[in-house]
């Protein structure tokens, strides 16, 4: 047998080298010499008679020389670049010396050039291939890249001679052959005095030499070739149980180790695998096989190549189909050495097998997702790449089905898990293309098999005929046993296998398995995959349901990063499931928290968004990299995006309408928002929209002014809404929204202004349904949002003049400021005296400031402002007052509010604003501006606005306190 089975083969094949390596070296030192010259006197003795051959100097010098140019071709076809250095630099030297004993011309021989020449091809071939130049140990790349240095020198040196040869390159064969005929009598006597093991390695090299020149660097067997040929068709007869585990343990030890070619580790299991006496055995070795070649990953940032992932796919199918059809074998996480299996088991006896299948699975689901997350989504090997995905849940299904029958649920429900992983974000249209391509790839697995048998049937009939010639086609057919298994990048499905089509059916079984069995993890999970499923079918209500029922957004803080992004990624699917069902308010809820920290690609694992103010450092990035969810599983931002600021457009715009007086009484429903028409309002001029938060602004503005119909046709016109499956039903829903949202906020603008109104000409003017228009304004009337009553006979509504006056609001606001202005100032007081004030002294007001510095002045306030300024706070007086933070402020005028005489003295901020104040709260313009009311004037009609006339937004007056507590800047938000 061959030394691939027997004990000690490293060892004698290394004696062998070492062998070679002395002979080598005696005869560079001169022992070749010796040899020959005894070899000449045992030739004078004989009755023939040798001849004896004088040679000078000089050709004894080129022989040498020429002697190690051949040295230096064997060298390459090896490719040892380190001795190729040394015989080089012992080449030079050898020229030199040739050239001091010629007397003429200083000329190099053709051999030599032609040596240089070889060498800058090898050299170049070998700098071509990168994948065997990265295989290069340090030692032998650093000799590489010091000949590149030397070549370069030498042929710029020899370049006219270099140009001779390739002139003619033919003109010195005479030359060469000579001294090669006077050697062969030295190699045939060394072959003679060899043991057999050396009269093959030299006959091999006999072999190598017997190629011509040109042809030397062809593709030429190598010795590991060689030996892999003589290891590998060993006929299975004469290999025993005993032989393939010793093997195995071999190959396992030597795993990891410095130096080791993992693919050949992995070719010379998948051989043992066809070799194994016993199936227990084959498992063992197929479970190290398996193991070996997830070795394979460069690294774990790197994904496994596609082809190894689809053998070890194929080898875990091949498992489980032997356990399957082997129930007296079961597979266990650890076993006893003694206790393994031997050859004398009788059959059917129970036997188990070292070997974890559910760790070899998550595995190759990992590797399926990294490689997803590292190629390019945009080219055609993505799409490739997903076409593998139905191989895994095939095998998640076939392994599943092991564990049930073996009774071990709790890792039932862990393969239940990954298989409702890679379904919960497919909708039935693209689980049914899923499963389309699955039947397909069985039927042509089918087809193939059935054409393979027929194919074999034609080999083996033309196999008998071939016999009689005397062929021995044994080793070939053997090598072919294992050859194409290894080569195979193809995924072979089960025979037999029934892909379910109904993905509703599949979740709801897989789900309700885990939660009869699963871990804590496992459930929340499960549950989060139900949930995002349910909601990208529209079932909105019972994905809310399971939501609030699991109590998952309570605890997800406490769970595990993955968990986290899992669960931001089903409320963000929630909140577009709740805007495709016209529910604007659920919908802003579940997306508000998302964009409240502006952190959406992070939270979704769609990105990696940098932030200057957290630095992480390349452990951290790399782990948040691990994270990120591959292209096909992204939820698109632009939709999320859209959906968020429109549904807080809806809802804030009427808020903001309804609370346009106080600003600081309105409950801000989405901050993002408000910051986004800050912004907005801010700028000077404002271009055409170019992404979606530019629409949504543009239509806010547009419906504060009255103009719905340019709103509508500003957000239904983008292009986002082609991702959306049922895109004409959505824009006709979002249609309907911002007509009764715009009608909201024009009856919170100007209710006021009118007695009555018609429900016929709203209806007109925003062109809504009867039906609609009405249950609109009753919901406002019930929420006591619109002080009015319906009068049935003539259909319209009836005011009630219940609210405050403008002026009445504004002195409801002075007196709050004014308040909190006393209470400041008492604070300041408090912190000047050390809390030894009177009781008495705050409480009288009037007369307490009079025993002080600075008392009361003419019943005013003024002064210093000791008291609780409740009677004369309020006047005409000079003086002082304190600010929030304690600082004595000194004003000609008390402080900066508007006196309440504005037709005499004081501020007249207001003057214009309210000179022709009628009853409407509203006017044409800002507090800022000059214009001022107009007594009587109705507001315009919004089915007017897309002209100009209808723009009731620049009415809308929205005042703000700036400054600090004691001062009443307002400003006018339009």
């Amino acid at each position: 047998t061959s030394r691939f089975w027997g004990g000690g083969s490293d060892s004698e094949d290394e004696e062998s080298e070492e062998e070679e390596n002395s002979d080598s070296g005696d005869d560079e030192m001169g022992g070749g010499d010796a040899s020959k010259y005894l070899a000449g006197d045992s030739d004078s003795d004989d009755s023939e008679g040798g001849r004896r051959v004088v040679r000078s100097a000089k050709d004894k010098r080129f022989a040498e020389m020429e002697a190690t140019c051949d040295e230096m071709r064997n060298k390459m076809k090896i490719n040892d670049w380190n001795a190729l250095q040394n015989l080089f630099e012992k080449a030079n030297k050898q020229l030199e010396k040739a050239q001091r004993l010629s007397e003429g011309s200083k000329d190099p021989p053709r051999f030599y050039i032609k040596a240089l020449m070889s060498l800058e091809d090898f050299m170049n071939a070998t700098l071509a291939n990168k994948e065997a130049k990265k295989k290069m140990s340090s030692t032998n790349a650093k000799s590489l890249n010091s000949m590149k240095q030397k070549l370069k020198k030498h042929f710029k040196i020899y370049e006219t001679d270099i140009e001779k040869v390739r002139a003619k390159p033919e003109s010195s064969e005479d030359e060469v052959e000579a001294p090669k005929a006077k050697r062969g009598g030295k190699f045939a006597k060394d072959s003679d005095e060899s043991d057999e093991e050396s009269e093959e390695d030299e006959s091999d090299e006999e072999e190598e030499e017997e190629i011509p020149k040109d042809t030397a660097f062809e593709k030429v067997k190598s010795k590991l070739e060689k030996r892999k040929e003589r290891e590998f068709n060993v006929d299975p007869a004469e290999i025993s149980w005993d032989m393939v585990d010793k093997k195995m343990k071999e190959i396992i030890m030597s795993r990891g180790k410095k130096g080791i070619d993992r693919a050949e580790q992995v070719e010379a299991l998948q051989y043992l695998s066809t070799v194994a006496k016993t199936i227990p055995q084959k498992l063992e070795v197929m479970m190290h096989l398996i193991s070996a070649m997830f070795d394979q990953a460069p690294s774990m940032s790197t994904h496994l190549p596609v082809n190894i992932w689809k053998r070890v796919v194929n080898n875990l199918l091949e498992v489980i189909l032997i356990l399957n059809e082997n129930p007296h074998i079961t597979m266990v996480d650890s076993i006893d050495p003694d206790s393994k299996p031997t050859e004398e088991l009788e059959p059917d006896t129970p036997v188990q097998v070292w070997g974890n299948l559910l760790a070899f699975l998550e595995r190759v689901d990992d590797e399926l997702f990294k490689s997803l997350q590292c190629i390019d989504p945009h080219i055609k090997d993505y799409v490739h790449r997903l076409q593998d995905e139905p191989m895994f849940l095939i095998l998640a299904d076939e392994v599943s089905k092991y564990f049930n029958r073996i009774g071990d649920m709790t890792i039932v429900s862990k393969i239940a898990l990954r298989r409702v992983e890679h379904i919960y974000y497919k909708r039935q249209d693209v689980y049914d293309c899923l499963a389309k391509l699955t039947k397909a790839k069985i039927d042509s697995t089918a087809a193939a098999k059935a054409a393979a048998a027929a194919g074999e049937e034609e080999e083996e009939e033309e196999d008998k005929d071939e016999d009689e010639d005397g062929k021995d086609l044994g080793d070939e057919e053997e090598e072919e046993d294992f050859t194409p298994a290894l080569k195979n990048a193809e995924c072979v499905i089960p025979a037999g296998y029934v892909f379910p089509e109904d993905c509703h059916q599949v979740m709801r079984e897989l789900t309700a398995f885990i939660y009869a069995h699963g871990d804590e993890r496992t459930k929340a999970r499960s549950m989060l995959c139900q949930i995002f499923h349910k909601a990208i079918h529209d079932d909105f209500h019972t994905a809310r349901d399971l939501l609030l029922m699991s109590h998952l957004q309570e605890n997800i803080q406490h769970m595990d990063i993955s968990t986290q992004i899992l669960f931001n990624r089903t409320m963000g699917q929630l909140g577009l499931c709740a805007f495709r069902r016209s529910l604007i308010a659920e919908s802003h809820g579940c997306l508000s928290e998302l964009y409240a920290g502006g952190r959406v690609k992070e939270l979704l694992a769609q990105g990696v968004a940098q932030s200057r103010y957290h630095e992480r450092n390349p452990e951290q990035e790399k782990l948040e990299r691990r994270r990120q969810m591959p292209f096909h599983m992204h939820l698109n931002l632009e939709l999320l995006e859209a959906v968020h600021l429109i549904s807080a457009m809806l809802l804030e715009v009427p808020n903001m309408a309804a609370n346009a007086i106080d600003s600081k009484r309105t409950k801000v429903l989405s901050k993002p928002f408000w910051r986004l028409v800050d912004n907005y309002d801010r700028q000077t001029f404002c271009g055409p929209p170019e992404n979606v938060r530019d629409h949504v602004m543009a239509a806010t503005r547009y419906i504060q002014r009255g103009s719905w119909r340019k709103a509508r046709d500003m957000l239904v016109g983008m292009s986002i809404w082609n991702l959306v499956p049922q895109k004409d039903s959505l824009l006709e829903m979002l249609s309907s929204k911002i007509q009764e949202e715009s009608l909201r906020t024009y009856l919170f603008t100007y209710s006021s202004q009118y007695n009555s109104l018609s429900l016929d000409s709203l209806c007109t003017m925003f062109e809504l349904p009867e039906a609609t228009a009405h249950s609109s304004i009753s919901k406002m009337m019930i929420a006591e949002e619109l002080p009015g009553s319906w009068d049935q006979p003539t259909r319209s509504i009836v005011m009630h003049n219940v609210e405050p006056t403008r002026l009445q609001q504004l002195a409801m606001q002075f007196s709050e400021k004014a308040l909190m202005l006393v209470e400041t100032n008492e604070r300041a007081l408090d912190l000047r005296s050390g809390g030894t004030a009177s009781s008495r002294d705050r409480e009288d007001g009037e007369g307490g400031g009079g025993r002080r510095k600075g008392g009361w002045s003419e019943g005013y306030g003024g002064g210093k402002g000791r008291g609780k300024g409740g009677k004369g706070g309020y006047g005409k007086g000079g003086g002082g007052n304190y600010n929030r933070d304690g600082n004595r402020n000194n004003n000609n005028n008390n402080s900066n509010f508007s006196s309440q005489r504005p037709a005499t003295g004081g501020s007249s901020r207001y003057q214009d604003a309210y000179g022709s104040y009628t009853r409407g709260p509203f006017g044409t313009g800002s507090l800022r501006s000059e214009r001022g009311f107009v007594s009587g004037r109705a507001p315009p009609n919004p089915a007017s606005a897309s002209s100009g006339a209808g723009d009731f937004g620049s009415r809308m007056v929205s005042l703000q306190m700036s400054g600090g507590s004691n001062s009443a800047n307002w400003r006018s938000r339009s």
